[in-house]
């Protein structure tokens, strides 16, 4: 999926913001809590939480790695050539941005116009 694809679907999403973070990567968050970090430069990886129970699947597929420093919070990087399709892709961070704003309390939620 194309970087400007990636970023047009995360800002759909409700009460997203998107911000640069370590000089070369797009943060996109809720609740100021990240669900999807794209590279900005090349090679477009980008990494997203997805549920315990798919972690270890989407980890045998080629072009699908533990995201560094966020595996153990059961966030994959995918990298640029992966088998996953476009809708595939949008529903995994749709599913990422789900499982953020899951743990979110209700006045964050509340705050954040998402109740």
């Amino acid at each position: 999926m194309p970087l400007d694809h990636l970023r047009t679907f995360c800002l759909s999403l409700p009460a997203v913001s998107e911000d640069v973070k370590w000089d070369h990567d797009l943060c996109f968050s809720v609740g100021g809590k990240m669900f999807c970090v794209a590279s900005l430069e090349p090679p477009l990886t980008f990494s997203l939480k997805v549920p315990d129970d798919q972690f270890d699947e989407l980890l045998s597929q080629p072009g699908v790695v533990p995201a560094p420093y966020l595996a153990r919070y059961k966030w994959v990087l995918l990298e640029e050539g992966h088998p996953l399709s476009e809708r595939q892709v949008t529903a995994l961070v749709r599913q990422s941005y789900d499982l953020i704003k899951g743990k979110m309390p209700k006045k964050e939620l509340k705050a954040a116009g998402l109740l």
